[in-house]
C-alpha cells in the first residue's frame, strides 16, 4: 500500500496525530528497511470486561498489524494499582493486586477477538515487570522529569486543586509511569483516547530526554455509549461488550440512535460512509449490527442474530434458543430475584421502574406486583429479554 494511502487509513476515525509527518517518516523508514515499527497501546485492567469503546483502540491497532508493524498490547498491571486519574475529580479507590490480574487474564483472550495473534505481529507485555522493580532511587529520578507546575496543568489537576479536592502524589506518578512504559519498550507510535494526551506526550518527553525517537501518538476519540451523550462505561450501564451473546449485542446496536449509528459506522468499521447515506437508517443499522457481530464472532452468527431480531420485533415472534431456569422445589421464589441472579435485570431499582412501566410480562401477561412469585411460563423483560420457567 501506497503511504499516502497508508496515511489516509490510519487517519480514518482518528481524532488527533502527533504528528503527521513524523508519521509518515516512520511508515517510509520501515518501508525501506523493511523493519515493522512497534505499536503501543496500554489497557489497565481495573475491570474484566472489553466493550466497544476498547475496540475503538484495538481496531486501529488491527490497521497497524494488517500493514505489517508489530502491536505492543501492553496491560497496565502496575498502573492499574496507581490508578489513572485522567478526566477523575476524586481520587480513584485502590484495586487489589488479586483482582487485577484476573481481569488481565481475560483482557488477552477478549482483545484477541480483534488482534491477528501471530506472534511476529503481536506481543503481549505487562508492566508489572519492569516498573516493580525500580529501585527508589529510580523513581525519584523518574520525577525529576517533570514538575509540579506542569501537573498541575492539566484541566483534571487544575480542577481539582482550585476546588480544594484531593490529588495524591502517586497520582502525579502516573503520567511518568506511562510515558517510562514507552521508554522501555521503546515504542515508535501510540496509540490512545482522546483525553489521554498528557499521558501520551509524557511519553514523548521521556522518550527524547533518553535520547530516543519520539513517538507518534495517535489518539481516538471516546466512544458514546447506548445513551448517545456519555463516554461507554460499565458503571453506566451503557456499554456493548465483547463477548455478550451475538443477539444481545445486535439488539443493543438496534437500540441506538440514528446520528449515533453513523459514528459508530465511522469509527468501528471501514464501510463506505457516503454509501451508508444513501440507503434507509434501518437497514443501515441492520448493516452496522452485522458488522459488529461479524467482528466478534463470524458472518453466520451474525446472520442468526438478524433474523432473531427480525422474527422477535419486526414479526412478533419469540426468538429460538431462549434461556431456561429451574424453580426450586418449594416454589416460593419471587421473580426480582430470579431476574438479578440471571442478569435480566441489573438492579432491585430497575425492576421496579420496569414493573411500574408494564415492561414485564408472563406469557403475555403484564406483572403488576413487585412481590410477583414465580411461576411456569416465558417471562419477558423489555422487549429483547427472555426466560423460561420450568
Amino acid at each position: 500500500m501506497e503511504i499516502k494511502d497508508q496515511i489516509k487509513k490510519l487517519s480514518r476515525g482518528s481524532a488527533e496525530i502527533i504528528d503527521i509527518k513524523s508519521l509518515e517518516k516512520k511508515l517510509q523508514d520501515s518501508q525501506k528497511n523493511k523493519k515493522p515499527l512497534r505499536v503501543k497501546a496500554g489497557f489497565d485492567p481495573t475491570a474484566p470486561d472489553i466493550h466497544l469503546g476498547h475496540v475503538v483502540l484495538l481496531r486501529k491497532l488491527r490497521q497497524f498489524q494488517d500493514l505489517g508493524h508489530k502491536v505492543l498490547f501492553l496491560i497496565g498491571d502496575f498502573t492499574a494499582l496507581v490508578g489513572d486519574p485522567t478526566g477523575r475529580n476524586e481520587l480513584r479507590p485502590a484495586v487489589e493486586l488479586s483482582v487485577i490480574r484476573e481481569n488481565a487474564k481475560t483482557y488477552a483472550k477478549q482483545a484477541l477477538k480483534i488482534l491477528d495473534d501471530d506472534p511476529k505481529k503481536i506481543e503481549i507485555v505487562y508492566n508489572y515487570d519492569w516498573l516493580s522493580k525500580l529501585t527508589a532511587q529510580e523513581m525519584l529520578e523518574l520525577t525529576a522529569y517533570s514538575t509540579v507546575a506542569q501537573m498541575l496543568a492539566r484541566s483534571d489537576f487544575k480542577k481539582r486543586y482550585e476546588s480544594g479536592s484531593e490529588i495524591s502524589i502517586m497520582e502525579f506518578l502516573y503520567p511518568l509511569l506511562q510515558g517510562y512504559d514507552s521508554v522501555y519498550l521503546n515504542a515508535d507510535i501510540e496509540l490512545g483516547g482522546n483525553d489521554q494526551k498528557f499521558n501520551l506526550l509524557m511519553g514523548r518527553q521521556l522518550q527524547e530526554i533518553k535520547g530516543q525517537v519520539p513517538q507518534v501518538i495517535i489518539m481516538t476519540p471516546l466512544l458514546e455509549g447506548l445513551d448517545g451523550v456519555k463516554k461507554m462505561s460499565k458503571s453506566l450501564s451503557n456499554y456493548i461488550g465483547v463477548t455478550e451473546p451475538p443477539k444481545e449485542i445486535f439488539g443493543k446496536i438496534m437500540s441506538i440512535s440514528d446520528e449515533l449509528m453513523f459514528r459508530y459506522f465511522e469509527i468501528l468499521t471501514d464501510l463506505d460512509l457516503d454509501e451508508l447515506k444513501s440507503i434507509h437508517p434501518k437497514e443501515a443499522k441492520m448493516k452496522l449490527g452485522l458488522e459488529i457481530v461479524g467482528q466478534f464472532y463470524d458472518a453466520n452468527e451474525a446472520q442468526r442474530a438478524k433474523n432473531d431480531f427480525e422474527n422477535t420485533f419486526s414479526l412478533g415472534k419469540t426468538p429460538e434458543n431462549i434461556a431456561e431456569y429451574s424453580m426450586n422445589e418449594s416454589g416460593s421464589q419471587e421473580l426480582v430475584d430470579v431476574l438479578l441472579e440471571t442478569g435480566l435485570v441489573e438492579s432491585k431499582n430497575e425492576y421496579r421502574r420496569l414493573i411500574k412501566q408494564g415492561a414485564i410480562s408472563c406469557d403475555g401477561k403484564k406483572i403488576i406486583t413487585e412481590e410477583w412469585v414465580l411461576k411456569e411460563g416465558l417471562i419477558r423483560v423489555g422487549k429483547k429479554r427472555f426466560l423460561k420457567i420450568v
